[in-house]
């Protein structure tokens, strides 16, 4: 670690997380620390030593395990998965139940939820509680997750997913923030589950502790690649009177913290592939790194409440026990080298034709004349969906990797669209 946890500490609270900041956050989430709350700040010691006393509470964050995922990032998240649960399962206390923050498929196919459904009844700890990720409900409105794993939570026409519950004196709130995603937008919770979560914490006292885990980070993590959520600073208004108010989030497949006021924001390692730090890589999306390190950036979340100290204890976890740093390095050097400069020449261009590769649409603006057709090719590892942003044209079904969609565009205009799972990704289509 190349800075006092004080010092970074200093320049989250200082405002938007820049580059150095982001590279250091790896280090200072730490892997193998027990992070206690103590007036609002994060400490962080050994893990070794500390026990559970009388009411205090252990349980596990686990996220975006991804499964039907089997591309170069890694070809078989299933196994990570269980080497997650097999982590889990070996810790000398039994969790009281684990928390999954989203992204459990790739796809929402029913074929992958089994899969996952089957690896965590393999886990001596049987009670699991979930949110959506956007891959989740991307592909059916999120019908499938709901009806599996949604049946007692809250649910309104195309979203829901929203709920509450308690255990040993701490309230947890599941927030749902991957439906409805806009074109250049970031996560979004809505009015209605707003007005649910002002009703749901209103008659609590300010001494209850608070745990909120959602699937997109409730606060600004990087815009530019949709690692946030737009209406995230109403939802934490409503936690303002609390002393002690954790959130978990998955979707950035790293580990970071941020601590303002009474509010600790921590993000999970991915039981399936890393994602680049902001500013290292020229677009997120699956990683490759090293094959003997992807252990290293791979990982699960500890977290104790300290019933007598009254505070959350955080630890993070790599599959390996190693520290991520080198390998993230090594998977961002990798994407850099690999990734074609600005403008470089890659292939004669093929009228009406649009790729998908690193989160992004090129060309950006394409022009065609009345009658020509469009025709998107996904040259990415990960899924895209080609939506109209004023339902000009029909949208796409899911695009897997070399998967094609075409439309024919009949009248002259300026027509925008997105990609519906990753809304930071747009492009616009001029007919003459």
């Amino acid at each position: 670690m190349s800075e006092a946890p004080e010092t970074i500490e200093s320049e989250l609270l200082a405002g938007d997380v820049d580059r150095r900041g982001f590279l250091n956050c790896m280090a200072w989430a730490g892997t193998g620390l027990l992070w206690t709350m103590s007036g609002g700040v994060p400490r962080s010691g050994p893990l070794s030593g500390r026990q559970l006393g009388k009411g205090d509470l252990f349980f596990v964050q686990i996220s975006d395990s991804h499964i039907g995922f089997s591309k170069a990032a890694n070809a078989d998240v299933t196994a990570t998965m269980q080497a997650a649960i097999a982590k889990i399962d070996a810790l000398p206390v039994a969790p009281a139940f684990l928390i999954h923050t989203g992204d459990i498929s790739q796809l929402a196919k029913p074929s992958e939820f089994d899969t996952a459904d089957q690896v965590l009844r393999g886990s001596r700890t049987k009670d699991v509680f979930f949110v959506p990720g956007e891959h989740d409900v991307g592909t059916d409105n999120g019908r499938g997750y709901l009806d599996r794993y949604g049946k007692t939570a809250q649910r309104s026409a195309g979203s829901g997913g929203w709920h509450s519950f308690d255990h040993s004196g701490v309230h947890f709130i599941g927030l749902v923030n991957v439906f409805n995603l806009k074109a250049g937008g970031l996560g979004s919770l809505g009015a209605e589950q707003l007005e649910w979560l002002e009703k749901d914490v209103k008659h609590l006292t300010a001494s209850t502790p608070i745990v909120v885990f959602a699937h997109v980070p409730l606060w600004s993590v990087y815009p530019e690649w949709g690692w946030g959520t737009d209406d995230g600073a109403r939802a934490l208004s409503y936690l303002k009177k609390f002393g002690s108010v954790t959130v978990l989030n998955g979707h950035i497949h790293q580990t970071m913290q941020k601590v303002e006021g009474n509010v600790t924001f921590h993000t999970a390692l991915s039981t399936a592939f890393p994602q680049p730090r902001p500013g290292t890589a020229p677009a997120p999306g699956p990683m490759v790194v090293p094959a003997n390190q992807l252990r290293d950036v791979l990982g699960i979340t500890q977290v104790r409440y300290l019933a007598q100290q009254r505070h959350l204890a955080i630890v993070d976890e790599s599959l390996s026990g190693e520290s991520p740093s080198a390998a993230m390095a090594a998977g961002e050097a990798a994407a850099r080298a690999s990734t074609p400069a600005v403008g470089a020449a890659t292939g004669p261009a093929q009228k009406g034709a649009v790729s998908i590769s690193n989160f992004a649409f090129t060309p950006k603006s394409i022009q065609i004349a009345k009658g020509d057709r469009v025709t998107w090719k996904n040259d990415d590892d990960v899924p895209h969906r080609i939506q109209s942003a004023n339902e000009a044209f029909a949208p796409s079904s899911v695009l897997d990797t070399r998967g094609t969609y075409a439309v024919t565009m009949m009248q002259p205009g300026e027509y925008r669209y997105f990609c519906s799972l990753h809304p930071t990704m747009t492009g616009s289509i001029v007919v003459g």
